[in-house]
C-alpha cells in the first residue's frame, strides 16, 4: 500500500522484467497507500501513481494491465483486497480517459512478496539493500505467472475489471 512495483513483458508476452517502483498516492476519499503529502492528483483528477501506470501502458502499447489482488492465505478478501479493487477501478477510468484500450485484470498475488524476498536473498542481496526493488520483483512474479497461465489456458488470466463496475471517483 506504500509502493507499486511495475513490470513489463516483451512484445511476445514471454518474459516479465522489472520496470520501476512507483510511490503510492492517496486515492480520492483518503483511501490507498501513503504517498507524499497531499492527494498527488493531476489536473484531470488522476493520482500521480495511476498517471504513471497509464503513461507506461501508453509507451509500451499495453494490451493488458495486471493488478495484484492480495487475498489472505485462506482466499478470503480483506481491506488490502478492497484497496486493490478500488485502485484497479481508478486505473480503468484513467486508461479510458487517456484513450487506451488496455484491459485491467486482477490476479491473485498471494505469496509473491515472500517469493520475491526469497529470490533476492538467494541472489545475495541483503534485506536492507533489496527493499527498493522488492515491489518490482513481486510485480515480475505476478506478471510472469499471468503470462504463463495465459499460455497454458489460451485465455487472459485473472478477473476483468469492467468500466460498468467502476464506482464514481469524482468528488
Amino acid at each position: 500500500m506504500a509502493r507499486i512495483g511495475l513490470a513489463a513483458s516483451d512484445p511476445d508476452g514471454l518474459v516479465a522484467t522489472p520496470v520501476e517502483t512507483v510511490p503510492r498516492v492517496l486515492a480520492p476519499g483518503g483511501k490507498g497507500g501513503g504517498g507524499k503529502g497531499g492527494s498527488g492528483k493531476s489536473a484531470r483528477g488522476t493520482t500521480a501513481d495511476v498517471a504513471r501506470i497509464v503513461a507506461e501502458a501508453e509507451e509500451r502499447f499495453a494490451v493488458v494491465v495486471y493488478v495484484g489482488l492480495p487475498r489472505h492465505l485462506s482466499g478470503k478478501e480483506g481491506a488490502a483486497t478492497a484497496d486493490a479493487r478500488a485502485f484497479a477501478a481508478r486505473l480503468v477510468v484513467a486508461l479510458a480517459a487517456a484513450g487506451e484500450a488496455a484491459e485491467v485484470r486482477l490476479v491473485d498475488e498471494r505469496m509473491t512478496t515472500v517469493s520475491a524476498h526469497q529470490a533476492l536473498h538467494a541472489a545475495g542481496r541483503k534485506t536492507k539493500r533489496h527493499r527498493s526493488v522488492i515491489d518490482q520483483a513481486a510485480a515480475v512474479i505476478i506478471l510472469q505467472s499471468a503470462l504463463d497461465a495465459e499460455r497454458a489456458k489460451g485465455e487472459r488470466a485473472g478477473e476483468l475489471v469492467e468500466a460498468r463496475t467502476v464506482p464514481d471517483t469524482h468528488e
